[in-house]
Order: structure tokens, then C-alpha cells, then sequence
């Protein structure tokens, strides 16, 4: 769905291009064969060194662009390929320019050598992807070709450089300064809330009035612009507002249709709960946007409401699943020693029932099995929460987002979301990381720092392996 819209905005940033002058594309086969290849690359290469000027660079950048839409996948693949081998820096100019910051005898000759330097360690293809980002709608064609790009940036060095240049552009244009926040309400007009509609990435929005529900008393929505894309969101935010932290997600979504109890409920509210967070555009992955977005709300709810004083999250773990089936592959190391010893023979019955209930269909949440290995699961998430991989980072990708932003794991939640969707997500498990204005700096420096993630005490116990009493597994 996303790369659908993201292959409109591509069309419609080209037609536009198209009534610039940019004309019909460059006659290519739309697979891109070696010869035509070496047509655009003189097109390219055209644009890189500004011939005929500025107008005529714009023009030529908006006819590559076009030509890049008339391409197939398997096309447009090898036109990043071509692009990433054949448009880098030149070695031998990045070698004599270093050689001249190590010759320089004054400081002005090592400024002017480290100027030098710099330029020529720049891409030449990052030209082209400037000029590109230039033009009008520019952005959201960039955004697009990024999208096109992510699945394959790993094939090859020059492939991931070239996905960070792209990401280094974007970061650039989208730097916070540049954005705003806006909330919307039933009263915004019904082409924006169809874009809430259809990004929402979440929770599913059913239907107009599940829509009007999450936008009415109780609830907030908030969208992220930019002046470039001023009717395409970056990111959209949904928030309730609650007595204390919901642990559970299926009161956030049915929200209270009578709209005067939901208006006094909203008065005695003292919590907001980020339910939902959802990235618009996929070739805005890696983009830090998430700092600004969670304190602009913040600051935005406290203003309008000072009677809020806990901000938290109700999140699922989208890589739970997946780790445990890697865990239970590895050495099947679900339970551990103490827990095995504990259960004696049950130890074999209740790995037996985790490997299935892991690899099986949803379960109803008053399922026995499920109360006979909530124990151990409840540890495992904790567990999973708390590890970090090799780079330091959290192995969970929401726990990266919110332990970058400062937040810190407060409670996980058993069976918060039993639907097929948080199944698959979790096991029906879900997290609140919570977000206090005190702490959020410190969480978030020894964090980047040092991989140091901030949980709450209750968190850092439920990770610790639990005693078992008669065959049942119970904690002290």
C-alpha cells in the first residue's frame, strides 16, 4: 500500500516536471540494457558538470527523472546499479587531495587542502540526487526511488553508499526545524483523514466511524508536515487520553461512543497513551524524526491539558515471534536450566507446548495452555526486551525507537492484543515504554552511548528465571 502511493507521488512529480520542459523521457528500453544505459549515463553526466548552466541542469534532472519512471523494476535496479558504479568519487582526484592536506605548510593552505578534500570525496552521482530533490515535488520522487532502493541496498557496497546518500539528502531537506504538527479532527478535510486511513499502519482503521471515534473526545490525532509536501504527512500520531497506563489495547480502540461520558472521562484523565505511530513513507526509514515528534506531542497535549502527567506508549514487539523461533532453532533454549530443574519431568511437556503454541495459530486468551506457559513467556519477553545485538541497539525495533527517544520499558503486558494481528505481532503480548520529561535525556545519552537500556525495576525481575511449584511454574 505504501509503495503504492509512493509510486503515485512518482508519477505525479514527473507530469509536473514534464510541463517544466522536461519532454518525453530519454528513449530507453525500459529494462535498461548496457547500450542504452551508456545514452543516460551522457545525460547524467551532463547534469553533474552543469552543462549549459543551472536552467539547463533542472532540465535535464527532470528528464532522467522522467525516464527513471518509464522503467521497470528490473530497470530501475539496474539504473541504481549503474548509477552507484559508474558516477563515485574519482580515487586518483580523492588521493592528490589528500596528499595536499598532508603537504599543507600553513593553515590556510590546510583549510583550502581540507576543502579541496571534501569535495572530492562527494559522490558525483549526489549532484544528480540534489537537483532531483530540487525540482518541484522532488521530495516524494526522491522518497519514492529511496523506497525502490531499501530492498536491495545490501547487494553491494556501492548500493549501500548510495542508500546513505539518499538518506543523508533527506535528513537534510527533513532536518526538525522544518516541520510541523498539526491536529486533526473531524472537521479536517476528508482527503487528508483518507491518507490517516490508509497509512495507518498499526491498527487498522475499519471503517469512517472507527476513524471518527479516534479523532473525538478521549482522543487525539496528530500529523507531521513538511512545507515541501504539504499534503502528503510524514508521520501520523494517535493518542488516548486515560485514567492512569492502559495495559490493555482493545479499550483504546473502542472508544466510548456516548460523547458526554467520553468528554467527562477525557476531564479526569491523567495519562496520555501513544497507541499509534505510523511512518508514511518507507524511503523515510532511518530518518530521525522520532525525538522531535514525541516531545512536539508532548508539549502539545501538557499545554492543552495540565492535568496530564504520565506519557507512555502501548506498543506491540514485532520481532518476538520471529526471536523465539530463532532461540527455540538455535540450541532450544526456551527454559532455562533453573526453570527445567524446577519442573522436573513437566519441564518437557511445557517446551513441547512452547514450540507449538509458537508455531501454531491464535489462541483464544482463556485457553489453559496459555495459563501454564504465561510464566515463562512473560520472561522471555522481558528477556527480549532487554537484549541488544552486536551493535548495541535493542533487538526489538519499536524498543530501538522509543529507547532512542528516552523512553524507558515500563510494564509487558500478557495478552493485551489476543487478535490474529497481535499474534502474529507478539503472542498477544504488548509494552508500555513510558516517557518521563525528567529522565528522557539521561535514558537516551547512555543508551546511544553505551547500549544501556532503561527499564523499570519490575521489568528487570520478570527477566529473571522464576521458581516452579508442583509442575507449575510460579514466582517468588
Amino acid at each position: 500500500m505504501i509503495l503504492h502511493a509512493g509510486l503515485h507521488r512518482v508519477l505525479r512529480g514527473v507530469r509536473r516536471w514534464r510541463g517544466e520542459g522536461a519532454g518525453q523521457p530519454i528513449p530507453v528500453d525500459p529494462e535498461l540494457p548496457a547500450s542504452d544505459w551508456r545514452h543516460l549515463a551522457t545525460e547524467i553526466e551532463a547534469t553533474v558538470e552543469n552543462k549549459g548552466g543551472p536552467v539547463a541542469a533542472r532540465r535535464r534532472a527532470g528528464k532522467i527523472g522522467v525516464t527513471y519512471e518509464s522503467l521497470t523494476p528490473g530497470g530501475r535496479l539496474r539504473f541504481f546499479q549503474k548509477l552507484a558504479e559508474d558516477f563515485g568519487h574519482e580515487d586518483q582526484q580523492v588521493n592528490r587531495a589528500m596528499d595536499a592536506v598532508f603537504a599543507a605548510s600553513t593553515r590556510e593552505a590546510r583549510r583550502s587542502a581540507e576543502d579541496e578534500l571534501r569535495r572530492r570525496l562527494r559522490a558525483r552521482r549526489e549532484v544528480l540526487l540534489r537537483r532531483l530533490a530540487g525540482l518541484d515535488d522532488g521530495l516524494p520522487f526522491l522518497i519514492g526511488m529511496r523506497s525502490e532502493l531499501l530492498p536491495h541496498r545490501r547487494r553491494s557496497p556501492e548500493l549501500t553508499a548510495l542508500d546513505g546518500e539518499m538518506r543523508q539528502i533527506l535528513e537534510e531537506w527533513f532536518d526538525v526545524g522544518f516541520l510541523n504538527l498539526e491536529r486533526l479532527t473531524w472537521d479536517t478535510p476528508a482527503s487528508f483523514l483518507e491518507k490517516l486511513i490508509e497509512y495507518e499502519a498499526v491498527h487498522a482503521i475499519e471503517s469512517w466511524d472507527d476513524l471518527k471515534r479516534r479523532l473525538g473526545p478521549g482522543r487525539r490525532c496528530y500529523a507531521f508536515l513538511h512545507p515541501g509536501m504539504p499534503d502528503d504527512p510524514l508521520i501520523f500520531v494517535e493518542v488516548a487520553l486515560t485514567k492512569d497506563i492502559a495495559r490493555s489495547l482493545e479499550p483504546l480502540l473502542a472508544a466510548p461512543t456516548d460523547p458526554d461520558h467520553a468528554a467527562h472521562a477525557e476531564r479526569d484523565s491523567d495519562t496520555a497513551i501513544f497507541y499509534s505511530i505510523s511512518n508514511c513513507h518507507d524511503g523515510l526509514a532511518g530518518v530521525s524524526l522520532g525525538d522531535f515528534l514525541i516531545k512536539s506531542v508532548v508539549e502539545e497535549l501538557a499545554a492543552e491539558m495540565p492535568g496530564l502527567k504520565t506519557f507512555a506508549t502501548l506498543s506491540p514487539m514485532p520481532g518476538f515471534r520471529s526471536w523465539l523461533v530463532a532461540r527455540a532453532d538455535g540450541d532450544g533454549a526456551l527454559l532455562t536450566p533453573e526453570e527445567t530443574a524446577a519442573l522436573g519431568d513437566g519441564g518437557a511437556g511445557i517446551a513441547e507446548e512452547l514450540d507449538g503454541l509458537i508455531a501454531g495459530p491464535p489462541r483464544p486468551p482463556d485457553d489453559p495452555l496459555l495459563s501454564r506457559v504465561e510464566p515463562v513467556l512473560l520472561r522471555l519477553a522481558a528477556t527480549y526486551l532487554l537484549e541488544t545485538g552486536p551493535s548495541g541497539r535493542a533487538v526489538d525495533p519499536v524498543a530501538h525507537f522509543h529507547l532512542t527517544n528516552g523512553a524507558r520499558v515500563e510494564y509487558v503486558n500478557w495478552m493485551a492484543n489476543p487478535s490474529p494481528v497481535g499474534w502474529d505481532r507478539g503472542l498477544g503480548l504488548m509494552v508500555n515504554y513510558r516517557y518521563d520529561l525528567r529522565t528522557i535525556e539521561t535514558n537516551h545519552d547512555r543508551y546511544i552511548s553505551d547500549g544501556r537500556i532503561a527499564a523499570a525495576d519490575a521489568v528487570r525481575k520478570l527477566a529473571e528465571p522464576p521458581k516452579a511449584d508442583g509442575g507449575r511454574i510460579r514466582r517468588s
